[in-house]
C-alpha cells in the first residue's frame, strides 16, 4: 500500500486514472473505501486519488494533529508531496468541513471543492449524550449493535457487508482521532466567513440526512456555490447512489457552477 510522510505521519493515499486531479477525502471515523464505488466511474477522465486521514483507515497513529486546521495542512501535505499543484477537492462529513478550512486558507490549490453531507461550519450540535452513547459503544466493542443501527439510518443500503466494513473502520481509529476530531467539529466556528469562500464549490445533500438544515444553511452563505440534494439518501451519499452521485461529480467538474443570474446574464450578453 503506498503511503507518505505529511508532517511527520505515515498517510495512506492511492491514486486511479489520469487527467485533471480530484482529491477525495472521507468522513469522521471513515476511511478511503466511502469511494470505492465512485473512484472507478471517474477514473477514465480524472486523476483520482484517495487519502486516509491520520489516526483513520489504513494511515498511522500519531498522538496528535486531530483537529480540521491540520487535517486541512494533511491535505496540502499530501497535494504538494503528489506535486499537485490545483486539484479539486471532495470531501464527505468532517471532510467536507476540511473542504470549508481549504476553501477558506488555501484557495489557490483549489480548481473546485466539493462539499458532501458536510459538517457544519457552525459546529455540530448533536447533544453530548449521543457522542458518549456512542463512545461506550466503542469502549464495548459492541460491534453488532452498531452494525444493526448502521443499517437502521441508512435509507438505501445496497450491500450490508459494506455497513459492516465501514463499522470495523469506525472501531479502529485511533483514541486521539476518535474523541479530539469530534470535539473539532464541535468546536469548529467558521460560518460567517463562508462568504468570502470564492472557489466554485458544489454541495451534495441528502434529503434524509440529519444535516440536510445546516447544509442548506451553509450553501446559502456560499457566494459561489451550487446544490445537489438525492431524494430518500440519509448521510452515506457516495454508498447510498454513487453511480447517480458519480455522475453529479462529473457535470460539476465540466461545467462548475452555474445559477440563475449566470443565465440571465448570458442572455443578456450582447454576443448571444
Amino acid at each position: 500500500m503506498p503511503y507518505a510522510n505529511i508532517h511527520g505521519t505515515e498517510l495512506f493515499y492511492d491514486e486511479q486514472g489520469s487527467g485533471e486531479a480530484i482529491l477525495f477525502h472521507h468522513g469522521y471515523t471513515g476511511s478511503h473505501d466511502s469511494w470505492e464505488d465512485v473512484v472507478p466511474r471517474l477514473k477514465d477522465r480524472y486523476r483520482c486519488v484517495v487519502m486516509d486521514a491520520r489516526g483513520a483507515g489504513d494511515s498511522s497513529h500519531p498522538a496528535d494533529g486531530y483537529t480540521i486546521e491540520q487535517y486541512a495542512a494533511d491535505v496540502v501535505g499530501m497535494a504538494d508531496n503528489l506535486e499537485l499543484d490545483r486539484f479539486t477537492y471532495v470531501g464527505h462529513s468532517m471532510g467536507g468541513v476540511i473542504g470549508m478550512e481549504l476553501g477558506l486558507r488555501h484557495p489557490d490549490r483549489l480548481n473546485k471543492l466539493v462539499l458532501v453531507a458536510p459538517a457544519p461550519a457552525d459546529g455540530i450540535a448533536t447533544p453530548p449524550e449521543m457522542h458518549e452513547r456512542a463512545a461506550r459503544l466503542r469502549r464495548e466493542n459492541a460491534r453488532n449493535t452498531m452494525i444493526e443501527e448502521r443499517l437502521a439510518t441508512t435509507a438505501r443500503v445496497h450491500d450490508p457487508e459494506q455497513i459492516v466494513r465501514a463499522v470495523d473502520r469506525a472501531l479502529s481509529v485511533s483514541d486521539g482521532h476518535f474523541e479530539e476530531s469530534w470535539q473539532s467539529m464541535v468546536d469548529y466556528r467558521r460560518g460567517d466567513q463562508l462568504a468570502n469562500l470564492e472557489v466554485p464549490t458544489l454541495v451534495i445533500a441528502g434529503a434524509a440526512d440529519g444535516l440536510l438544515t445546516a447544509n442548506l444553511k451553509d450553501f446559502q452563505r456560499l457566494p459561489n456555490a451550487t446544490l445537489h440534494v438525492f431524494s430518500r439518501v440519509s448521510h452515506g451519499v457516495p454508498r447510498e447512489v454513487s453511480a447517480e452521485f458519480a455522475e453529479v461529480i462529473g457535470d460539476f467538474m465540466e461545467h462548475g457552477v452555474v445559477t440563475a443570474k449566470a443565465l440571465m446574464d448570458a442572455l443578456q450578453s450582447p454576443t448571444r
